[in-house]
């Protein structure tokens, strides 16, 4: 079997895998009644809000494949090819570690895409912190992080990553050509991805009753993500962690619903959309 074959068997094992572990997932979520509840009360303005926030998917989805042209020069089309196919890969690896693999594999520059990777995954979550933190000094003293060990932990990933992107052009001049001006222009895009992330979550909060206090809720969507990044979790538990930190966020059950909705929508959607994008082998 020569090596294109062997690539193209690997393709269709991580795609059939996660195709497996969403089946799996869909058949053994244990609380369709509350979120049949949920939708069954909705009106039109509520159906208008989640039907807006799966039209941003394709969005979100635009939005991470220009964050990774910006890092790895490409075809718009080649683009979404492989961010929409890394989505499968992310969703059956810990922490997502094979979604730049997976690029990796549809690119075939392993060195290149895996450093232009780790710049990409660092200024994302370089944005999410940031936003975050500010969000929690903006807001009035709502969330001060009394929890010591959870403030060392932020400050301690954000040192971390700030450091590592600022030695970057050094340490990866070997295998790729990065500059401290394509860092920030990645962090910029990386927070205007996160703002769409952001009015999904708004949406669909919106929708399902959680949108109480709007102001206040508002000023909390970055705090949200903020959490949820910093919380280790695998993807078997992941939409676990996105309801429990709703719940502590947003401060009701419908939240939990809909952080796994939103899960829904931004991961479920672009796996089953993955097959009209692939080429022909």
């Amino acid at each position: 079997m020569d090596k294109k074959r062997i690539l193209h068997s690997i393709e269709w094992i991580v795609a059939l895998s996660a195709c497996g572990y969403l089946v799996w997932k869909i058949a053994t979520y244990d609380d369709y009644a509350s979120l049949s509840a949920c939708l069954r009360g909705m009106g039109w303005r509520e159906w208008g809000a989640l039907v807006l926030c799966v039209a941003l998917m394709p969005v979100n989805m635009t939005l991470e494949a220009w964050r990774w042209r910006t890092l790895v020069p490409m075809s718009w089309c080649e683009a979404h090819r492989q961010v929409y196919y890394s989505k499968l890969a992310g969703l059956i690896t810990p922490w997502r570690f094979g979604e730049y693999p997976a690029r990796a594999l549809l690119q075939g520059e392993w060195a290149q895409t895996l450093s232009m990777g780790a710049v990409g995954s660092a200024t994302m979550t370089v944005a999410i912190v940031i936003a975050g933190v500010a969000a929690m000094i903006m807001d009035n003293g709502q969330w001060t992080m009394d929890n010591g060990h959870y403030r060392i932990l932020v400050g301690v990933v954000l040192a971390g990553l700030i450091a590592l992107l600022a030695f970057s052009p050094k340490l990866l001049k070997r295998w790729a050509e990065v500059s401290h001006r394509l860092i920030l222009i990645s962090t910029a895009q990386s927070l205007v991805r996160l703002a769409c992330w952001c009015v999904q979550l708004a949406l669909v909060l919106y929708a399902l009753g959680a949108m109480s206090n709007v102001k206040c809720q508002i000023s909390n969507l970055p705090i949200y993500y903020l959490l949820v990044t910093i919380t280790p979790n695998v993807p078997i538990a992941e939409v676990g962690v996105r309801g429990a930190w709703a719940i502590v966020v947003f401060g009701t059950m419908n939240a939990a619903l809909a952080g796994v909705l939103l899960w829904v929508i931004n991961t479920l959607l672009p796996c089953l959309i993955w097959p009209f994008l692939r080429k022909n082998k």
